[in-house]
């Protein structure tokens, strides 16, 4: 039933222009009807929540259409990847619910591309060049004025091969010199000003070990690597629509080499997800990782899959948040308070309902009998009946957030203040002494606050329905909870576009990203809580243990907090 629903609420959906295309393609016949994508990662680093964008338009078109999405490793450069990469980008697309066809590597072709490379050799459209990459940039050109063609530009076929065969042997020097495809040194396009196809690395690479030490370069793998795999859409972002030509010839020069000339894997690119107050670039996320700024990749105030997932994001409050800002052909800044929204939305659903105190103070109910305690029912999750409950002990020493008790009250204050009345949750009705109130400290604070109960209004008796205008207040027995470190995460950045500041991504980072509260108390319950369960703190906001909890000492991340 409840998947109905759901194949219900996608066929009224309307369709992404991605998926339109994908919809005609199919109506016309096109490759035979079939429909295959891929999502290829570069296993340089965690995949963040721009790439769980492309991970759901990669696997959700497949999906929908009855097509296969694959995963293919993009692993062209091994001075950038590991093997704690690969295995990172597995866990992480499968955590936010999708499988892939065939797992695939782009080290899987690397015969097949230098094969290509070599015949291209052959036919005179490629060439090695011994310039530094500064000099060959330098001859690049403007848009509106052409480049420059390299002095190697036309050395001979075979002295081109030997070189190329030098290029990948251990005694090569790396930026000793490139293969670079000969085109068009004029073309309007500035990649198809001869670009570099392939570069000398000496790091062993972490699936073909030292077997290459020249490796193809990102424009000249990607549409070849689609092309073996029989992809139908390569769907990208739109940073790749200025590559789209090149790599519609490289794919033309393949199609060459092999005779072939009926199939060609279909382009399409739509805009990337950039949230205020974050990074995107993976090269800044590093160099957090790396300088210690952050604690690692899975910080939760990291915008990577695994970092919202320690924070206690759900995968599919990911998911809602980027099919509700869609995909489009503009680039656009989404608000961070969108996808808190979205979180919200669906924790509220998931989240058991528990109590936790956060800046505690102790309140004595004086008329409650000394050495008496009480289990008292608390529902888990009053938007589902199935979740259950769990019970709380109520006694006469409790401990409630000091900002709920105010001494000498404002006229608008709905809390505990002396004389007045407030709800204990799923408890009684209390009333703050008028004579004596509290006690303090030397320093003015206060230590104890004193109030006594009405037992005719417990949750559950007839008394309960007596009307008060004090609001409902969480608590925790004071001898029956047990203490927690707190972590609230704030937003990484201080100003709301960091990407596009022109001071250094360091000096941007907000001093108040991360506040860790170490006094606090949560219910006995929570103990065997883990890394993962969503909870309520009722009145303030969403939680989750944190990795670094045991059961020894509790911790709790904030995930997000209460709408205001």
């Amino acid at each position: 039933m409840e998947e109905k629903i759901i194949n219900e609420k996608e066929e009224k959906r309307s369709l992404s222009f991605v998926e339109q295309f994908v919809k005609e393609d199919l109506e016309a016949g096109k490759n035979g009807g079939r429909l295959q994508t891929r999502f290829p990662p570069e296993p340089n680093g965690y995949i963040h929540i721009g790439h769980a964008k492309a991970i759901c338009m990669d696997f959700g078109v497949a999906e929908r259409f009855g097509g296969v999405c694959n995963l293919r490793f993009d692993d062209t450069n091994p001075s950038k990847e590991d093997t704690e990469y690969v295995d990172s980008i597995l866990h992480d697309i499968e955590w936010l619910g999708f499988k892939w066809g065939n797992l695939y590597y782009a080290s899987d072709y690397f015969d097949k591309l230098w094969d290509l490379a070599v015949w291209m050799i052959k036919q005179g459209l490629a060439y090695v060049d011994e310039q530094t990459s500064e000099q060959i940039a330098e001859q690049k050109g403007t848009p509106t004025q052409p480049g420059v063609a390299s002095p190697f530009r036309d050395r001979p076929i075979e002295e081109n091969l030997r070189l190329f065969e030098h290029m990948n042997t251990a005694e090569a020097v790396e930026g000793s010199m490139v293969l670079r495809a000969k085109l068009d040194m004029a073309n309007p396009n500035m990649h198809f000003r001869d670009p570099v196809i392939y570069r000398i690395i000496q790091t062993p690479h972490h699936r073909t070990g030292t077997k290459w030490h020249a490796y193809p370069m990102y424009d000249f793998a990607h549409g070849q690597s689609d092309y073996f795999e029989g992809v139908t859409h390569s769907i990208c972002t739109l940073e790749f629509v200025p590559h789209r030509p090149l790599y519609d010839k490289f794919v033309d020069l393949l199609q060459q080499k092999d005779e072939q000339h009926d199939y060609r894997p279909r382009q399409i690119e739509f805009n990337r997800l950039n949230l205020t107050y974050t990074v995107m670039s993976k090269r800044k996320l590093k160099a957090l990782v790396d300088e210690k700024l952050v604690s690692n990749w899975d910080d939760p105030r990291m915008p990577t899959v695994c970092g919202m997932r320690r924070r206690g994001y759900s995968a599919q409050s990911i998911r809602n948040f980027i099919d509700s800002i869609g995909y489009t052909k503009f680039d656009a800044l989404n608000d961070y308070a969108l996808l808190e929204a979205a979180v919200r939305d669906d924790l509220n659903k998931r989240a058991c309902r528990v109590s936790a105190v956060l800046n505690p103070v102790k309140l004595i109910i004086t008329n409650y009998p000394e050495g008496q305690t009480e289990e008292l029912t608390a529902v888990n999750n009053p938007e589902n009946e199935a979740d259950g409950t769990h019970t709380i002990t109520f006694s006469r020493e409790l401990w409630i957030e000091r900002d709920d008790f105010m001494e000498v009250a404002e006229k608008k204050f709905q809390r505990l203040a002396p004389g007045k009345e407030v709800r204990l949750k799923n408890a009684y009705i209390i009333k703050c002494d008028e004579e004596h109130p509290c006690d303090k400290d030397a320093e003015g604070n206060v230590t104890t606050i004193y109030a006594t109960y009405d037992p005719e209004t417990r949750s559950g008796l007839p008394g309960a329905d007596r009307k008060i205008k004090g609001k409902t207040l969480h608590w925790l027995s004071a001898a029956h909870c047990l203490p927690a470190e707190v972590r609230l995460y704030d937003r990484l950045f201080s100003v709301e576009d960091p990407a596009s500041d022109d001071r250094d991504f360091r000096e941007l980072l907000n001093p108040q990203s991360l506040t860790v509260l170490k006094n606090c108390y949560v219910e006995q319950y929570l103990k065997e809580k883990k890394p993962g369960d969503f909870l309520q703190f009722q009145r303030i906001g969403y939680f989750t243990p944190d990795l670094d909890s045991t059961p020894d000492h509790l911790v709790f991340n904030r995930t997000v907090g209460l709408r205001s």
